[in-house]
């Protein structure tokens, strides 16, 4: 029997969409080919250099990691993986940048550039704490951030020491420098910050952790003049006598140099 025009457009038509379909699927599959499937491990690192020389940071790391992964014992291994962290650094994923430079140290602990290593991981250290200097006025102070501050000086502190000549070692003492006086006036703020609140306790422990940690610092004195203000307002005269004898002290000293 025939079959009526109806039904012959209808298989017609299904067909013509299955076509479509399996057209569209087959163009997926061409779109989604890795087009780095074959390139050599000399090809992907020139690639990913040439990405870095043009910004384009995603697409470096991308090639570094395609890198590290098909070729772990070549000689682009190591050398990948110090670039793929600065990749993350340059595209402000600072985290990562640490993790990468982390597992770098752990691999090749005494490798020709770990000072490198180690300088670039207190930089992106470094710009996970830019709040310790610019959120202090906030009740809720980021301890997170002190706590990255501390991290980076303690990284730095290492470069100097691991390679106290390397070309990153000036560098690294002078922000270890600018790292103490940040926190010390940090610290001090946040004192005031809470005497002003008439929170005198924890205005002095804040403080007491100036004159403890950054005892050679311009804000010692600065904190000891909070510590006398705060026993005043507490009615503690004899601490207050005490502290206002240190400070005497200190100035008399100042004066005499």
């Amino acid at each position: 029997m025939a079959l009526s025009s109806k039904i012959l457009r209808h298989r017609v038509a299904k067909a013509t969409v299955a076509i479509a379909m399996l057209a569209s699927l087959t163009a997926c599959g061409v779109l989604d080919e890795d087009i780095t499937a074959d390139w050599s491990a000399d090809r992907l690192y020139q690639e990913a250099r040439s990405a870095a020389d043009d910004s384009d940071w995603t697409r470096a790391q991308d090639y570094y990691l395609k890198l590290e992964s098909r070729y772990p014992f070549g000689r682009y291994a190591q050398q990948a993986q110090i670039e793929s962290a600065y990749a993350y650094w340059q595209d402000g994923e600072a985290q990562q940048c640490i993790q990468t430079c982390d597992r770098f140290l752990r691999q090749y602990p005494n490798h020709q550039n770990s000072d490198y290593v180690l300088y670039l991981k207190a930089l992106a250290t470094l710009n996970q704490s830019t709040s310790i200097f610019t959120s202090w006025f906030k009740q809720d102070i980021a301890e997170r951030d002190a706590q990255a501050a501390r991290d980076a000086f303690d990284t730095l502190k290492e470069l100097v020491q691991r390679f106290p000549d390397s070309r990153y070692a000036h560098d690294a003492r002078r922000r270890m420098h600018e790292l103490v006086l940040a926190q010390a006036r940090h610290e001090l703020r946040v004192a005031n910050f809470y005497y002003e609140r008439h929170a005198y306790v924890a205005a002095i422990e804040r403080a007491q952790n100036v004159i403890r940690d950054f005892q050679q610092t311009p804000y010692s004195d600065d904190a000891l003049q909070v510590i006398r203000d705060c026993y005043r307002e507490l009615g503690i005269t004899d601490l207050e006598g005490d502290t206002t004898r240190i400070i005497d002290l200190n100035q008399n000293r100042e004066r005499a140099r």
